[in-house]
């Protein structure tokens, strides 16, 4: 799966928990630089925050140094002092010779993202989209600046070329995570393949109101993964919103979600929408069913995804007929979030 949900328990401030499916690792340091100690050995992390962009490189552990040896003793290689992310993307003279004018000005693009220079790194960014990760880099950063028009062409570019997708990001150390908002209550962190840059895509074609290109891209992920319940999150939402009141959506949906279980904040995601689509065929007892098996999981999961849960057992209960219950979890709504939704008009609460 080019696709990694982590789930962060922050232990004090600057230390935290990381959890994923590849193990646990303890992150400690301030925003947007870490250190990491997991699985995968220790590395650290350097980016800018909201950025996306990450520089991470392995660490080994420091050799003693022998009884006697002088302060003024050589350093070993792994007791050679820290070298900032931005100074190892600097290429020399000589190097920048013998670097093909495409790749150097996807390195200069690196560095300018890595110290927050996003308009520097555009530019830079633009000479180098015959590359795949230039083209991937250069347009999520026009995403980002709302230029949609060429963040499309760029994506587009690196789709074309996806098989090298990630090749120089390994050979420069830099990591790439983008992270997605695929629901309003679920996020993803994406990296540069051919997954990543087609849910970009779909961010851009949502942002630019294109229907279509939006299914076309979903269509095609969901033949690359089938099962991939990020694209069936994804879709799912995309036909509700298109077709809330359809029948023949409902189904669809229903479909889309048969076999999933509470795994993931991602799954939960999934359960609302099978629940709102039951919910739409009348199957009332079929969805609050589903809404309360949902709902027993909180470890993890969104507060905002929650609230989602708990209102559309409201609107389920009150067509049930059971009010007392629809009034018990607006109240547990409201005293979390009074804003939430019309839930204070419902309460009748001024």
């Amino acid at each position: 799966m080019s696709f990694r949900f982590w789930r962060r328990i922050k232990i004090a401030p600057g230390l935290t928990l990381n959890l994923s499916k590849s193990g646990g690792s303890l992150s400690f340091g301030p925003r947007g630089a870490k250190y990491t100690i997991g699985q995968r050995g220790q590395r650290g992390t350097v980016g800018i925050p909201g950025t996306g962009l990450f520089y991470t490189s392995k660490l080994g552990k420091r050799r003693s140094r022998r009884r006697g040896a002088s302060r003024r003793g050589s350093w070993s290689s792994r007791e050679m002092p820290t070298v900032r992310p931005e100074d190892r993307l600097t290429l020399g003279f000589f190097k920048r010779l013998m670097t093909a004018k495409d790749e150097e000005a996807l390195v200069d693009g690196f560095r300018e993202l890595l110290v927050g220079h996003e308009d520097k790194a555009l530019t830079h960014l633009r000479k180098a989209t015959h590359l795949a990760d230039g083209a991937y880099l250069a347009g999520y950063v026009a995403l980002r600046k709302g230029r949609l028009s060429e963040s499309a062409r760029h994506l587009t570019t690196a789709m074309q070329n996806h098989r090298q997708l990630g090749r120089h990001f390994a050979k420069y150390e830099v990591a790439a995570t983008v992270t997605l908002q695929i629901t309003e209550e679920v996020d993803a962190d994406v990296g540069p393949t051919l997954r990543g840059v087609l849910l970009l895509l779909v961010e851009v074609y949502q942002l630019q109101k294109q229907r279509q290109p939006v299914v076309d891209c979903l269509q095609r992920l969901r033949r690359l993964e089938p099962d991939d319940v990020v694209v069936k999150l994804s879709l799912a939402e995309l036909m509700l919103d298109a077709g809330p009141d359809d029948p023949s959506v409902h189904r669809q949906v229903i479909r889309l979600t048969e076999g999933i279980e509470n795994q993931t904040p991602v799954h939960t995601g999934l359960l609302l929408y099978k629940a709102r689509a039951l919910h739409g065929l009348g199957l009332n007892n079929a969805a609050r069913t589903v809404l309360t098996a949902a709902l027993r999981r909180k470890k993890g999961r969104p507060e905002m995804l929650m609230h989602a849960l708990r209102y559309e057992r409201v609107l389920v209960y009150e067509d049930l007929g059971q009010h007392k219950r629809a009034r018990k979890d607006l109240e547990r709504i409201y005293a979390d979030d009074p804003g939430y939704e019309d839930v204070a008009a419902r309460l009748k609460v001024s």
